[in-house]
C-alpha cells in the first residue's frame, strides 16, 4: 500500500463524505484520549501545488491501522507497512487506511482530493479475490465526532477529499468466498492525489459554509415538514422504519422495507426481529412481517444464516377471538416445519412485579395448549417486587427461574447486573434445567458502561468486540440487543440523525440509513456492527479450538493471548487478537472440520 504516482492518477468525480449534521446528546471528539499530532512542515514552497507534477508521498501521509482503532480526526502519522490479514472462509476480515495532508494542492476550502486505486488479490495458483466483490472500500465518517458511519465508496470514481489538518480513514473489508480455494493472496492499494474538479458548487465550499447551508435548507423544509414532539413512550409505539420512510402499515412499501432490513443484516449473522410495543413493556416481537402460511415465511424461517426467529403474539396489541385464533393457526404451522426449533416468542420486557410475571405465566399456558414444546424468551435484571423469593435483590434475581419455569426456557438477564462479577454467573447458571430445554442469554442495554464491553459510540474497539468474548467465556447460548435503528423519530429518510435523549451515544443504533450520506437506499453499517461479526468470529474460532482440546484450554487461549480475561482486563490493543487467531489456525490446521484459511497481504 503506497502513494501512487500522481501521474497516472485518472479523474472523477470527488466524494466528499463529510461528517452529516448530528443532533444529539454529547460524545465524540478528543474526550476520549485521542492525541492531536503536529506535522512538520514541508519545502514545497508556496502557491498551488499541481499533484500531477508533485509526488503524492510528498502531500499526504498514508498509513494502516487496525479495524479496532477509532481512527479521529486528529490522529497522528505513522510509519507505513504492510498489511497482512489471516482469514477463513466464510469470513470477513477489515483493516484500515488512514490518510492525512501535509500540504495543500486544492483551491477550494479542502486539503485536495484523492484517489484509491485497489488490484485484485491473487494466489501463485491464479486465483482471485475480487475488488467490488470479495475487497469492498467504505469511507469512515464521524458521528457526534466519533469514526463510526462505513460510506460506500464508488468504484466508479474512487475518490474522497481530505481536509486541513485532519486524518481520513478508509475501512478496507476483505470477504471470502465459501468456494475460495486457500493460499497466500497479494495485492496493492494505490493511494494517488488528484486534481480537484470546480464544477461542483458544492464540493468548493467549506465544510462551515456547507453546513450552513444545510440549515437554512432544513429551516426551510421544518416549515413544510410536521416535526414530532412527543413523549419517548409515543416515539417508540410505532417502528422507525414507518416513521422515517412514511410507510402505512401493511402496504406494499412497508413490507419491502422490512424485507430490505431483515436481508441486509442477515449478512452480518444477526438474527434480526422487528418489534412493535404495547402496554406497560409488552412486546410483539416477529421476525417475518408475512403470515406462516405465506411463502416467505418458509423462505425467511428456512434461511441457514437465521439463528433464531420470533414469532407474534398478536395479542398483545389486540386480544380479540380473531387475534388468537390466528395465533393458534400460525402456531400450528410453524410446529409442523423443521425449521421450528430455531422458534420464539419474545412476550414481555423486563418484567418488574408479581403481576407481570403472573401475565407471563398466563400466556405461556395458553402457548402451550397450542404446542407443549414452545419456546419463550423473557428478558429480565430483577426479580418481582412484592414476593418473598429471596432475601435479598440478587437472590431474587437469580431465582427468578424457579419463578417462571416452565413458562420461560430463554432465561435472558442484563450484563449491567452482573457488572465485573463473574462468580455471579455460576449462581445463574446453577439454577437452569438443560435437561428441561433452558438456556441462558445476555443482554446489554444502556448499561454496562465503560470500561466494561458494550457497544456506545466512542469505547475502543476492542471493547466492542469483546462483548461476544464476554458472551463465550461466560458460557450464554445466546445474546439479545434491544435495536439497532433507535435513533430519534424522523419523518423523511435524509433528517438529521439524532439519537435518543437519555440513552449513551450510540445506544440502539447499529446502522444508519443511506439516504443520510448519499441518493442511495443501502443501509450504512457502522464500525460497531463490523466489530459485533468480527466478535462472533472470534468465537467460531473458540469453539473450533475447544472443539479439539476442551472447553478449559479454549478459555487458557484467552488468557494467554491475553485477549480477554474479563469485563474490565481485556486487550486494549489489537495484537492479542491476531496471536489467538494464528494459534487456532497453527494448531488445528491439521483436524478435521477447520475452514480453510486463506493468508492476505496487501503491500
Amino acid at each position: 500500500m503506497e502513494p501512487g504516482d500522481s501521474n497516472s492518477a485518472a479523474g472523477g468525480k470527488t466524494q466528499n463524505a463529510s461528517a452529516p449534521p448530528v443532533e444529539g446528546v454529547a460524545g465524540g471528539g478528543t474526550s476520549y484520549g485521542w492525541v492531536d499530532g503536529g506535522l512538520r512542515g514541508t519545502s514545497l514552497g508556496a502557491g498551488v501545488v499541481d499533484p500531477t507534477k508533485v509526488h503524492s508521498e510528498d502531500l499526504l501521509h498514508v498509513w494502516s491501522m487496525p479495524s479496532t482503532a477509532n481512527v479521529s480526526q486528529q490522529e497522528a502519522p505513522r510509519p507505513l507497512e504492510k498489511v497482512n490479514l489471516l482469514a477463513a472462509r466464510n469470513e470477513r476480515e477489515s483493516f484500515q487506511i488512514a490518510l492525512r495532508p501535509k500540504v495543500s494542492w486544492a483551491t477550494s476550502g479542502i486539503a485536495g482530493s484523492v484517489q484509491i486505486q485497489c488490484t485484485d488479490l491473487c494466489s501463485s495458483s491464479g486465483d482471485r479475490l475480487v475488488v467490488g466483490q470479495s475487497i469492498t472500500l467504505r469511507r469512515v465518517v464521524p458521528i457526534l465526532g466519533v469514526p463510526d458511519a462505513l460510506v460506500p465508496i464508488d468504484p466508479l470514481s474512487p475518490q474522497i477529499s481530505l481536509h486541513p489538518g485532519e486524518t481520513a480513514a478508509v475501512w478496507v473489508s476483505l470477504n471470502v468466498p465459501c468456494g475460495q480455494p486457500p493460499g497466500l493472496y497479494e495485492g496493492e492499494i494505490f493511494i494517488t492525489a488528484v486534481k480537484t474538479e470546480l464544477d461542483s458548487r458544492t464540493e468548493s465550499l467549506p465544510k462551515s459554509e456547507r453546513y450552513g447551508l444545510y440549515r437554512e435548507l432544513r429551516s426551510c423544509l421544518d416549515i413544510t415538514e410536521p416535526r414530532d414532539y412527543s413523549s419517548p413512550e409515543d416515539m417508540i409505539s410505532e417502528t422507525v422504519i414507518e416513521d422515517r420512510f412514511c410507510l402505512e402499515h401493511g402496504t406494499e412499501g412497508w413490507y419491502d422495507a422490512l424485507d430490505h432490513h431483515f436481508r441486509w443484516l442477515l449478512q452480518y449473522r444477526i438474527s434480526p426481529f422487528f418489534c412493535r410495543w404495547g402496554d406497560s413493556m409488552r412486546i410483539l416481537a416477529y421476525t417475518c412481517p408475512w403470515p406462516a402460511d405465506h411463502p416467505k415465511a418458509n423462505e425467511y424461517y428456512s434461511d441457514p444464516r437465521l439463528a433464531a426467529y420470533a414469532v407474534p403474539y398478536a395479542p398483545i396489541l389486540s386480544c380479540t377471538d380473531a387475534a388468537k385464533n390466528s395465533l393458534r393457526r400460525e402456531v400450528e404451522i410453524l410446529k409442523s416445519k423443521p425449521h421450528w426449533s430455531k422458534a420464539y416468542f419474545y412476550l414481555w420486557d423486563e418484567p418488574l412485579n408479581v403481576e407481570q410475571y403472573d401475565m407471563i405465566c398466563n400466556i405461556s399456558n395458553e402457548l402451550r395448549s397450542y404446542s407443549p414444546d414452545v419456546r419463550i424468551l423473557t428478558t429480565y435484571y430483577c426479580g418481582p417486587s412484592g414476593s418473598e423469593l429471596a432475601p435479598s435483590t440478587f437472590e431474587a434475581f437469580v431465582k427468578v427461574p424457579n419463578v417462571l419455569r416452565p413458562h420461560t426456557q430463554i432465561f435472558c438477564t442484563s450484563e449491567w447486573v452482573l457488572g465485573t462479577r463473574e462468580d455471579l454467573v455460576k449462581d445463574i447458571v446453577a439454577e437452569l434445567r438443560p435437561d428441561l430445554g433452558e438456556e441462558w442469554w445476555t443482554y446489554v442495554c444502556m448499561g454496562p458502561s465503560d470500561p466494561q464491553p458494550n457497544w456506545h459510540l466512542g469505547m475502543r474497539g476492542t471493547q466492542h468486540r469483546a462483548v461476544m468474548w464476554r458472551v463465550w467465556k461466560e458460557g450464554g447460548t445466546g445474546f439479545l440487543y434491544w435495536g439497532t435503528n433507535c435513533y430519534e423519530k424522523a419523518m423523511i429518510p435524509s433528517a438529521e440523525i439524532c439519537f435518543r435523549r437519555g440513552l449513551p451515544p450510540g445506544d440502539g443504533v447499529l446502522f444508519y440509513p443511506g439516504e443520510v450520506f448519499s441518493s442511495s437506499h443501502e443501509p450504512v453499517a457502522s464500525t460497531r456492527l463490523e466489530r459485533i461479526l468480527s466478535g462472533m468470529q472470534d468465537i467460531e474460532y473458540l469453539k473450533l479450538y475447544s472443539s479439539r482440546y476442551g472447553r478449559e484450554e479454549g478459555l487458557a487461549l484467552l488468557e494467554k493471548t491475553g485477549m480477554y480475561l474479563g469485563p474490565d482486563r481485556y486487550t486494549l490493543d489489537h495484537g492479542p487478537v491476531d496471536v489467538m487467531r494464528g494459534e487456532v489456525y497453527r494448531t488445528c490446521r491439521s483436524s478435521t472440520g477447520l475452514p480453510d484459511v486463506h493468508h492476505v497481504r496487501s503491500a
